[in-house]
């Protein structure tokens, strides 16, 4: 039977999403962003040489079609980026209305988001007094800390130490639909923190906030650090998902990282967890190897996103692609005749772009498996359904198979 491994490359958008113009970085619209495009534009002016050098080199993803992907989404080839495709590609547009981690996961997995999320636009103050009394009551303090937008490093740096004296936890928010909590896993204790977050979590996806997230820090003022002890309490799917209909026909299902939070860790047969990006490319080179017939492999590698994306950091964000593709090739090298591979992203964060927040973006649809197939211009929805027909699956959701 054949296997299937959906891996999706955290917030590499490739631009030309149609939509862009609707949301916003700081007041300015998305429209023209495009993280692939502009990260190699550049490392082609040799702006991007920190810890790497010269135009970006991502020869295993571009054989299968990235860059053609990229031109078909935006219109251009990514600078030094000119590979004849020799795998399947084409580039994938996104209708739920959010450029977040649920929306697009889920729409991947064949379920659009049918209901509009619930934000906390105000920088300061952005809980309401009555939603700040609550998650304090059960967190047993007098009150939170935060309580306002902030990069998850910056706020334990400027509030862990007053944290660590009062007891109360460090609560914040970002332009996505979220409910984030910092506390000191030795002060506050990270069973207490994640209980926390266990009892908050139905009253926030009640007013359809996609996730509250226990964000676990140790150390002393002036080095404090966060823990790879993150965890995800994300509102559930409003319907089965790829996971679902795979692990509902007796199949095995591997989820990679954070892919268990995301889908509520329904249909998860077996979670693969690890403490960076590194651990989980060591999973998937694993499971290349020894996942079981018929099954699925989905993995989400994040710190594209989460240490270089939001940060703004472009050579960073080229390093990360460059250990990325190489792993990629290892990956490949690995599978059996008749497997799928199919490479994919969430959203967009491009790093040259105004603001902190993840762009409006096509991303690309990379498969092995298949031989030279161009898929054009296609749905996330789609890419569900073409995994499940890969593998003999029956298809509960609105996508079109390209294969």
């Amino acid at each position: 039977m054949p296997r299937a491994f959906l891996i999706v490359m955290d917030s590499v958008g490739i631009g030309g999403a149609p939509d862009a113009a609707q949301f916003f970085n700081d007041g300015l619209p998305d429209t023209g962003a495009n993280t692939l495009g502009h990260i190699a534009a550049e490392c082609a002016a040799g702006r991007a040489d920190v810890g790497r050098c010269g135009p970006l080199k991502l020869p295993h993803l571009d054989a299968l079609g990235f860059s053609a992907a990229a031109e078909l989404a935006s219109g251009a080839r990514p600078a030094g980026m000119e590979a004849t495709p020799h795998g399947l590609w084409g580039a994938a547009s996104e209708v739920s209305r959010g450029k977040d981690t649920p929306s697009g996961h889920w729409e991947l997995a064949g379920v659009p988001v049918p209901w509009e999320w619930h934000y906390f636009p105000e920088k300061e103050n952005s809980f309401p007094p009555d939603l700040v009394a609550f998650v304090a009551e059960q967190a047993g303090t007098g009150g939170i800390l935060g309580n306002c937008h902030a990069p998850g490093t910056a706020i334990i740096e400027r509030l862990g130490a007053e944290h660590i004296a009062s007891g109360w936890p460090i609560c914040y928010t970002s332009a996505d639909s979220v409910f984030q909590i910092a506390a000191h896993e030795e002060s506050f204790g990270l069973a207490r923190l994640l209980q926390l977050c266990r009892d908050i979590a139905p009253r926030l996806h009640a007013m359809k906030v996609g996730r509250v997230i226990a964000r676990p820090f140790v150390g002393r003022p002036g080095s404090f650090v966060r823990t790879p002890n993150r965890r995800d309490f994300a509102i559930e799917p409003p319907r089965p998902t790829l996971l679902d209909w795979v692990e509902g026909a007796g199949r095995v299902t591997h989820a990679i990282g954070k892919i268990g939070d995301i889908f509520s860790h329904r249909g998860v047969t077996h979670l693969h967890k690890g403490k960076n990006d590194a651990d989980l490319m060591d999973h998937l080179l694993r499971l290349g190897q020894e996942a079981e017939e018929g099954s699925l492999t989905f993995a989400n590698f994040v710190e594209f996103d989460s240490l270089y994306g939001h940060r703004r950091d472009v050579a960073g964000y080229a390093r990360a692609l460059e250990w990325f593709d190489a792993a990629a090739g290892r990956f490949l090298a690995r599978l059996r005749p008749g497997d799928l591979a199919i490479f994919t992203a969430d959203h967009g964060n491009d790093p040259t772009w105004s603001g902190t927040d993840h762009t409006r973006e096509r991303v690309p649809v990379l498969g092995h498996g298949l031989g030279p197939k161009a898929i054009g211009q296609v749905g996330y929805v789609d890419v569900a359904a073409s995994v499940a027909a890969h593998l003999g699956v029956p298809a509960q959701g609105p996508g079109r198979s390209f294969i």
